[in-house]
């Protein structure tokens, strides 16, 4: 079973440089995307085979996720149950027999960390959130996590200690995560893998250079980790400031 996973940061401007191309390249089972930045009805999208799943924001152009899949859900929820976190487009959940996928695009705590503390909140709901899945079946966790865990995951960590997605609280809060029952999948196969990033700022040249962060991350229960077969980085493929990452993982029924 292949997933992708991909920021689009638009998918309007990405589709303009070679979406749709990827998209059928890849032949994935689950194809989840983040940063839409649409509303109902301001795309269509010619997709055989996949059925079609969205989350928009409120707010025009702006967040939204949405997953592309071959395989009927057993159940479609949007966001996580909480008011104050919704409104954003940015969880989106499909169950299938044996486990969860969550597709969600972490809020980024901007400039001066002026929503660090929204961010935290969002946090330890979320966490919660995916507990409450996992005590039921396990769960695929991916997307736009908006932070590098470790000084590996970004090319200048000292330069960028309190800078948003690199902050102690957003690291801690992804450690917590991992600690209570969840396996990042890149590091459990490539510990100690430099270099591997998903997205490169649009300043300084900075793709071109390979100066990037890892904020995309497929990160599942524990009790399915050993049936990952591998965990990708699609490094060269352009489109957004973001570049796709995927899974690979065999033993988990998507039909009843």
């Amino acid at each position: 079973m292949k997933l992708i996973s991909w920021n689009v940061n638009g998918l309007r401007a990405c589709r303009e440089k070679g979406f749709e191309a990827f998209f059928a390249q890849e032949d994935a089972d689950f194809f989840c995307i983040q940063e839409t930045k649409l509303q109902a009805g301001q795309i269509q999208l010619e997709l055989p085979g996949y059925n079609q799943y969205w989350h928009y924001a409120d707010k025009k152009g702006y967040s939204g996720t949405a997953v592309f899949t071959k395989h009927i859900p057993l159940s479609v929820q949007r966001d996580f149950g909480l008011p104050a976190h919704n409104g954003e487009g940015r969880v989106l959940t499909l169950e299938y027999p044996d486990f969860y996928l969550v597709n969600a695009y972490v809020p980024n705590s901007k400039r001066e960390l002026l929503r660090l503390d929204y961010r935290m909140e969002w946090e330890d709901a979320l966490r919660q959130y995916l507990l409450g899945l996992d005590a039921r079946k396990p769960v695929i966790y991916c997307g736009d996590l908006n932070v590098a865990h470790r000084e590996i995951d970004l090319k200048n960590p000292k330069s960028n200690r309190r800078n948003a997605g690199f902050t102690d609280e957003e690291r801690g809060r992804l450690s917590t995560l991992l600690d209570s029952g969840f396996t990042d999948t890149f590091r459990l196969l490539y510990p100690d893998t430099a270099g591997a990033y998903t997205w490169w700022s649009y300043m300084f040249h900075a793709r071109e250079k390979n100066a990037g962060w890892r904020i995309d991350y497929f990160i599942v229960s524990n009790r399915i980790a050993p049936l990952v077969q591998d965990s990708l980085i699609y490094k060269d493929v352009l489109g957004s400031d973001h570049c796709p990452v995927g899974l690979l993982v065999h033993g988990l029924r998507t039909e009843a």
